[in-house]
């Protein structure tokens, strides 16, 4: 449900289906990432993680970067001929090692939403550019979570929060070597701000479902 705060007045607007609202803002976050992180001539992307969710990653990524198709036998081998590798699965042990990565490689880590689950070897991001899309959370349940308490990282060597790298004010991507992973928990704020966009294009073009709402 999103309310709006007018004055001391909240009223609800509108009733969404927040799961489908969370998985497409999933991947356009990913995109986002990849939009900076990325290099921007990537065209082959690898997805661990079957479902909806690997099928939205994929989408939301060919809006962004020039993909093309390939197929590869075995995990390493497809990591290892891609320029981007989308991890989204529920996995509580690391399978994604830095030797499957080569110069170049987009990581985007969007399994990991809690301490217990984990996909990538710590030692990727210690070698890696990494940006988080909130630190203090990734810090207690992400990837950086698992790195950090490996002793592979330190906080101070996170490189940046999303936010910071879209906004301009720290640099995304800077060598077309360097490895770049985004550490990708989620945010009940984001969703919000989906919910929204959701909701004002909804009112602009007459589509939903009109029901009375109580105040």
């Amino acid at each position: 449900m999103t309310l709006v705060l007018k004055g001391s007045e909240v009223r609800k607007l509108a009733v969404m289906d927040s799961i489908e609202i969370t998985i497409l803002r999933t991947g356009a976050a990913t995109a986002a990432a990849a939009k900076h992180l990325a290099r921007p001539d990537s065209s082959t992307v690898t997805v661990c993680g079957c479902g909806l969710q690997g099928r939205i990653q994929l989408r939301a990524l060919s809006r962004v970067l020039p993909l093309a198709h390939a197929f590869a036998a075995g995990l390493r081998a497809a990591v290892s001929g891609s320029d981007v590798c989308v991890t989204c699965t529920p996995s509580r042990a690391p399978f994604l090692e830095r030797a499957f990565l080569r110069p170049g490689t987009f990581v985007a880590a969007v399994g990991a939403d809690s301490p217990d689950k984990q996909e990538l070897d710590p030692a990727i991001l210690a070698s890696a550019k990494v940006v988080a899309d909130v630190l203090d959370q990734c810090a207690a349940i992400g990837e950086i979570h698992h790195a950090l308490a490996a002793g592979r990282i330190a906080r101070a060597d996170v490189h940046a929060e999303l936010g910071e790298v879209v906004a301009g004010r720290k640099p995304g991507r800077t060598s077309a070597a360097e490895i770049t992973v985004f550490d990708s928990t989620g945010t009940a704020l984001q969703d919000v701000a989906a919910a929204a966009l959701v909701y004002e294009k909804a009112a602009r073009i007459g589509a939903g479902t009109p029901i009375a709402l109580e105040a």
